[in-house]
């Protein structure tokens, strides 16, 4: 079940209705516990049916996965022993290894020392499984740290790991972000329902119009980059950046709507990425969450900055690599991680270089900033996006010897790379406007006035009109 399908708005409505229920003082008055309590089992429910859509065997091992991290938190908070806190890591990693990385490391290593293999383990990789194991994680770890108390109610930490508007592809949600809002009175209101609705239309235009048909060209290239004119190859090249960010953002828009929809708050996920001058900005407004999670869950712990220049680029170079291996079991992720760590060590030995120097808002100097960012950003998106390195190769061949071949200037891909530009655009100059900093926004209109009734179903019916029909996955579906 995927949000741009009918199923899941049949899905979706349902939940919305049942929720609905519970605002009624009749039906509080039947129940012998507190109404809380019937909607989050209710939430919970819809989360493992959500899930189970895909394969329902995989919903063992998410429960799995909540029961280590529900007895380990409960157990260390009792008596204390480091031993329930090591048990609650390793546990969820040795699963995600195992379902992720198995065969991986094993073709790496007999590849390594010139062995045969006889074959691959055919394992099963659960959707969304790098997703909630992070979130079982950050619950385990934070209870440690003392900075949430182990959760008394198991439903409510089964909840948090499987809520279903994030747990496929995320935000990733840490524990004190999300657990804390069980506590409160949260539910289906006509405010939130306007504002969740309209991020959800939002993340679908994304999503249906440009992301799917972007990717109609980029596929094409990508298959028989030696075909295609460099020109072509480069835009397609260009095009991917605006595919992956309107097809990932446009999930989050999406879970975050739905989520907004139900009563609950869910953090940003992307910042307006491309206008950033600087590697270092880029990962503060890009799959924000997973930045920070990395940030608080392994480069603090790692040493961070604390234990000296090369310990801290060290411990950024790890981060990275993590991070790209943790997108999925390929080297050309590890490859794509260390190229952002090299960057990142790079720009922080230059801003201690020019530490101390008198720094001067300089227009043209910005723009040729943000211009250099995105092209090493996009250049880097080759490796992600190719299945291999051999091809990330020929892609570069083609783009740096200035290749001869088919040149085709896909009318979606210009039409996204305007589109975002414009949007862009429009975001700086209303922060610019108010005074604040440059802010990403979703736009909104009053959905109680005929007017705004009137762009929101125009809206609509654009995004129905052009979507794409093909059948297209969300592209971190596969981490």
């Amino acid at each position: 079940m995927v949000f741009n399908s009918l199923p899941f708005v049949i899905f979706f409505a349902i939940v919305c209705g049942l929720m609905a229920l519970t605002n009624w003082n009749r039906v509080k008055a039947l129940l012998p516990w507190p109404v809380n309590s019937l909607r989050h089992v209710l939430l919970l429910l819809a989360s493992y049916v959500f899930y189970g859509w895909w394969n329902w065997k995989c919903c063992f091992l998410m429960l799995g996965l909540t029961v280590v991290a529900y007895v380990c938190a409960a157990a260390y908070e009792k008596d204390g022993r480091k031993l329930w806190v090591t048990l609650g890591v390793i546990a969820p990693l040795v699963i995600l290894g195992i379902f992720k990385y198995f065969n991986f490391f094993v073709d790496s290593f007999c590849a390594l020392l010139g062995l045969s293999r006889a074959g691959s383990l055919n394992i099963l990789l659960p959707v969304g499984i790098s997703f909630y194991t992070f979130q079982s994680l950050s619950y385990t770890i934070d209870v440690y740290r003392g900075k949430l108390p182990a959760e008394k109610s198991f439903v409510n930490v089964a909840l948090y790991i499987a809520f279903f508007p994030q747990l496929v592809a995320g935000p990733i949600v840490k524990a004190g972000e999300y657990l804390p809002q069980l506590r409160e009175d949260r539910n289906i209101s006509l405010s939130n329902l306007q504002q969740g609705v309209q991020c959800f239309v939002l993340g679908l235009f994304k999503k249906v119009v440009l992301a799917d048909n972007i990717s109609v060209f980029v596929d094409a290239v990508y298959d028989c980059p030696a075909a295609f004119h460099a020109v072509t190859v480069l835009l397609a090249v260009a095009a991917y950046s605006i595919q992956i960010y309107c097809d990932f953002s446009g999930y989050s828009d999406m879970a975050v709507g739905c989520a907004k929809c139900l009563g609950y708050d869910l953090p940003r996920n992307f910042n307006l990425p491309y206008i950033s001058k600087n590697v270092t900005e880029f990962w503060k407004r890009w799959h924000i969450s997973l930045s920070t999670w990395l940030m608080e869950y392994l480069y603090f712990p790692l040493g961070g900055n604390r234990k000296g220049t090369v310990r801290r680029y060290i411990n950024l170079m790890l981060t990275m690599l993590i991070g790209g291996l943790w997108h999925g079991a390929s080297w050309t992720f590890v490859a794509w991680g260390g190229l952002h760590g090299l960057a990142l060590c790079v720009h922080k030995l230059f801003l201690k270089a020019a530490q101390g120097r008198e720094k001067k808002d300089n227009a043209l100097l910005s723009a040729l900033s943000v211009l250099a960012t995105f092209c090493f950003v996009s250049l880097c998106w080759v490796f992600f996006r190719a299945g291999d390195f051999a091809t990330a190769m020929r892609v570069f061949q083609a783009i740096f010897t200035w290749q001869q071949g088919v040149i085709h200037l896909s009318s979606w891909a210009i039409l996204g790379l305007a589109c975002v530009a414009l949007a862009t655009l429009a975001a700086v100059l209303r922060s610019k406007k108010r005074g604040g900093p440059i802010d990403g926004f979703y736009p909104r209109v009053k959905l109680s006035t005929i007017p705004g009734l009137l762009v929101f179903f125009l809206f609509v019916g654009l995004t129905l009109g052009l979507a794409y029909t093909g059948e297209n996955p969300f592209i971190y579906f596969q981490f």
